[in-house]
């Protein structure tokens, strides 16, 4: 992702290490909901793309967990590093897509930062996370660190409102050298979600709000898929 003010005009998925590319005709406009400015647009993807991603997921996670919980350390503490690194530039994407004054924003970074750099252990397994549009940079870090640490691998389906700062540290997972396919991205609504349900996941966790955490759960229960809520 180009780290400018202006970011690019689209947002592809992330798998297995790289920019996943997809051909769409629907797309949804990602708006500054101060300005009303759309600031870029993320493909609306559906089951073919989320298998895509969970068998990425799954293909990384035997090697991922065999690592040892120390050496998955050092991984989160890179990204956090990087993350500190470009702080900046993570805060401005931030306020595009939320409209958050910018004391909120670097406050933001800090507390994913700080989440990278924790200590808690999750549970192991092929986990799909959903997000609402509140603090997501935060929301996604203190959701994802314990279970990597756990050994898991992820995919996350940020909200189409503000996907900017998640793929970007998707992104910059790579650039610190991560192991390809333990983070992924899947972009879309709720065919995405749909998708991600079916396609083998251990456990779908949600981090938002309880209003949307219930239509999720509705979604998971039908896919006979464990379902974690971890609503603010």
């Amino acid at each position: 992702m180009n780290f400018t003010p202006d970011g690019p005009s689209a947002i592809p998925m992330w798998v297995n290490g790289h920019a996943f590319l997809t051909v769409h005709d629907a797309f949804f406009d990602v708006t500054n909901p101060v300005s009303g400015e759309v600031v870029r647009r993320v493909p609306l993807c559906g089951a073919a793309e989320a298998a895509e991603a969970v068998a990425a997921a799954r293909g990384a996670q035997p090697a991922w967990a065999e690592m040892g919980l120390q050496a998955r350390r050092v991984c989160l503490a890179g990204l956090a590093e990087a993350l500190e690194r470009y702080a900046g530039h993570f805060a401005k994407l931030l306020s595009q897509e939320t409209g958050a004054e910018e004391v909120a924003t670097t406050a933001e970074v800090a507390a994913a930062i700080a989440a990278l750099r924790g200590m808690a252990v999750g549970d192991t397994g092929v986990f799909g996370l959903v997000l609402d549009a509140e603090r997501p940079l935060a929301a996604f870090a203190e959701a994802m660190a314990p279970a990597l640490l756990a050994g898991a691998t992820l995919v996350v389906k940020p909200s189409p409102k503000a996907p900017g700062a998640v793929y970007a540290l998707c992104e910059l997972s790579a650039r610190a050298e991560w192991p390809a396919g333990v983070l992924n991205l899947l972009q879309g609504d709720s065919a995405a979600l749909e998708g991600l349900c079916a396609a083998g996941i251990d456990r779908l966790v949600y981090r938002g709000h309880p209003a949307l955490g219930e239509q999720v759960g509705k979604l998971a229960e039908a896919a006979a898929v464990t379902f974690v809520a971890q609503t603010h």
